[in-house]
């Protein structure tokens, strides 16, 4: 995503309903048929793409799990992975 600062305007029409303008939709990766997400905070609206604010909210909520598990390198989860894959093999 473009790291770029730039302000754009749309207009509402009668339905309620808003173009997201070309640059905005490049700079946020939103392509034809992507979902967007809206926050509101006080009187001001994000609008985020919905896929990666959904990435995001996950790693926020699992931070601190694998070092929990045990897992600190890379080696840490490819072990764990290997020792998973054998354990569903054997079942």
């Amino acid at each position: 995503m473009s790291e770029t600062a730039f302000v754009n305007d749309a207009r509402v029409m009668a339905k309620g309903q808003v173009t997201i303008p070309k640059n905005v939709r490049a700079a946020l990766g939103i392509n034809t048929g992507d979902r967007v997400t809206f926050i509101v905070e006080g009187n001001t609206v994000k609008v985020v793409n919905s896929a990666l604010y959904a990435l995001q909210r996950f790693q926020m909520q699992m931070k601190g799990e694998g070092e929990k598990a045990g897992l600190f390198t890379d080696e840490d989860v490819a072990a764990w992975i290997t020792a998973s894959r054998r354990e569903e093999d054997a079942e």
